[in-house]
């Protein structure tokens, strides 16, 4: 849609408000409704003012002034609203220069785009996230000064086996680590994630499978089909919000944290991703596991500069507790074709050439889309002007090799600290075509490190009373 079509749909839906909506930096969702008179072909190109300064991360009180464009191409009705609202996600303007603001996370991932386009190597990036996340039937938890914890709880925690429950505990509880694919009445919430399917369906959404996850306690996926890269992340940030809202609305509630569970499988978000140029897969080739030299450069520039991008693709001090071997999460730096031990893996599902792509398993889907994307994006593109090589591929399981072997692959960052160094010390490709900016990186390491590396390392851990409260 344009601007004059956004407003003839509102018309034609009844809409009485209008939502606009925007992506902070953290990557959560922030919105201001205004009733739908307001809404005019004028709002499109002048915007509509907010205060900066009350963003996390972003302006300084003495210039807090910015303004919210919306994208009338990203229209659609509110499916949860009891009054008809348009919704709208908009981008971020400097009123005084009248520039995107270079802070905006969609601003980045635009940029990164135009990037790719301008560099010639390709004119499209697909992107296929497949977000994982839990369905809880409670969540309690409190900070202070004198105390701190959390309690999660659900219907299919093997933990509650042997509990009494309203009617009779009728057991069908998934075993720790073996909740994948089990049909009810072992897993719980087929309905749960069927009714999210079908709002996400409504909001035109194109969903590929909805399934129950390794972990115990709901865990669940619901896969998208790949789209291009600011499309996708605009569609995760409505994936995430529709999940919630269902879940709340049937008495549940959703979390995209990594790692709610302590000694379970945590929630991951393996990002596929390729290059097209012209209408062609610019992936396929006859090199390894089918791909061509471009492909294999790409994953190269993944593999080199993962450690950075970690900052960006698990931003959570919470990430980390994810990325930890014996659960799935790949720490290991590799490549490989169907072994789902390496961080980059070549999915051989189909020998369409349509179909080659490189599945990223480390990110986690507490991350920011925009940045996220934007930075392998940017990792993989540095691998092809650069013709950086990946290695050699491991093709067997990472875990079970003997500990000098192991010892040579390089690893993901154990901390949301360390990654963050990393992405100090490694962040020149990411200024390529001013996509990030230094000041975008540098707030963002300052902002990761006080708000929550410093946040979380200053505080007694309950774990801490167990281990410590007697010596």
């Amino acid at each position: 849609m344009d601007a004059k079509q956004a407003i003839q749909f509102a018309k034609d839906n009844g809409a009485v408000m209008a939502d606009l909506r925007f992506t902070d930096w953290p990557g959560t969702w922030q919105h201001c409704s205004y009733p739908i008179e307001m809404i005019n072909e004028a709002v499109f190109e002048d915007g509509m003012g907010f205060d900066g300064s009350s963003i996390r991360g972003w302006q300084a009180i003495n210039e807090s002034d910015m303004l919210m464009v919306p994208d009338p191409s990203t229209a659609f009705i509110d499916p949860f609203f009891k009054h008809p609202t348009l919704v709208m996600i908009c981008d971020i303007i400097d009123p005084v220069t009248r520039e995107s603001y270079s802070r905006d996370p969609r601003n980045i991932a635009r940029k990164a785009q135009n990037y790719l386009t301008a560099s010639g190597i390709a004119d499209t990036v697909y992107v296929g996230p497949e977000a994982e996340f839990f369905i809880f039937n409670s969540a309690r938890f409190s900070t202070g000064p004198h105390e701190g914890y959390y309690h999660v709880d659900s219907i299919e925690g093997s933990w509650n086996s042997g509990r009494d429950e309203p009617g009779g505990n009728l057991a069908y509880k998934p075993r720790a680590q073996e909740g994948y694919f089990p049909t009810p009445p072992v897993d719980k919430f087929q309905d749960v994630r069927t009714e999210m399917v079908l709002m996400m369906q409504k909001l035109g959404i194109s969903v590929e499978a909805q399934h129950h996850e390794v972990a115990t306690a709901g865990q669940a996926e619901i896969d998208m089909r790949f789209d291009t890269m600011l499309k996708m992340a605009d569609q995760l940030q409505m994936y995430k919000y529709v999940v919630k809202q269902v879940a709340q609305q049937l008495g549940f509630t959703a979390t995209f944290m990594p790692k709610p569970v302590f000694e379970g499988n945590g929630s991951g978000m393996h990002t596929h991703q390729s290059l097209w140029k012209g209408g062609k897969p610019l992936f396929a080739g006859d090199g390894y596991a089918g791909l061509s030299e471009l492909g294999l450069h790409y994953i190269g520039g993944i593999l080199k500069h993962s450690r950075a991008i970690a900052a960006f693709t698990n931003p959570t001090t919470n990430s980390y507790k994810r990325l930890t071997p014996g659960y799935e999460a790949p720490v290991n730096l590799a490549l490989s074709s169907r072994n789902r031990s390496a961080s980059c893996r070549i999915p051989m599902y189909s020998a369409s050439p349509k179909a080659k792509r490189v599945e990223v398993r480390y990110p986690d889907p507490s991350c920011n889309p925009y940045l996220a994307f934007a930075a392998m994006l940017m990792a993989g593109l540095d691998g092809v002007k650069n013709k950086i090589d990946p290695g050699q591929p491991l093709d067997k399981n990472i875990y079970s090799l003997p500990a000098e072997e192991k010892a040579k692959i390089a690893a993901m960052p154990s901390s949301l600290s360390e990654a963050l160094d990393c992405l100090k010390e490694d962040h020149k490709f990411l200024l390529e075509g001013d996509v990030f900016t230094e000041d975008a990186i540098q707030t963002w390491i300052e902002y990761k490190t006080e708000c929550e590396v410093d946040a979380v390392r200053l505080r007694p851990h309950p774990h801490e009373f167990e281990l410590y409260f007697d010596i």
